[in-house]
């Protein structure tokens, strides 16, 4: 998974066209960890379908503030710029909630008419 250390690389990623999914974390937050093992399976398994990247929260206070981005790990779906879905929740992320999650992204996008 691509890590944005950047404002502008951010904004440059939630631009496209594609389903874009931006993965909120910390080097501290246990729950971050706890889904690292499966996450790059989940990205092949959206392969083409989602392009994933990760953004460390204490990196990039400044758009996590503007996001509303509170709880971590956060998934935030983008297409064209706008924000589609979130999954945001207190309680630890299965892999199959996140599955859940993206498979909704893309239900999202699909019924949106692209820009």
């Amino acid at each position: 998974m691509n890590k944005l250390n950047t404002e502008n690389a951010f904004r440059e990623a939630i631009q496209s066209d594609a389903v874009t999914v931006a993965v909120f974390k910390t080097t501290w937050c246990p729950d971050c960890h706890y889904i690292e093992p499966f996450m790059p399976d989940l990205e092949q398994k959206y392969s083409g379908k989602i392009s994933f990247f990760e953004v460390d929260r204490d990196e990039l206070p400044d758009i996590c503030s503007e996001l509303n981005i509170l709880g971590i790990p956060s998934f935030v779906a983008f297409r064209g710029g706008q924000e589609l879905i979130r999954f945001v929740s207190k309680l630890r992320k299965t892999r199959e909630e996140i599955e859940q999650f993206l498979d909704r992204a893309v239900q999202v996008a699909e019924s949106l008419p692209k820009a």
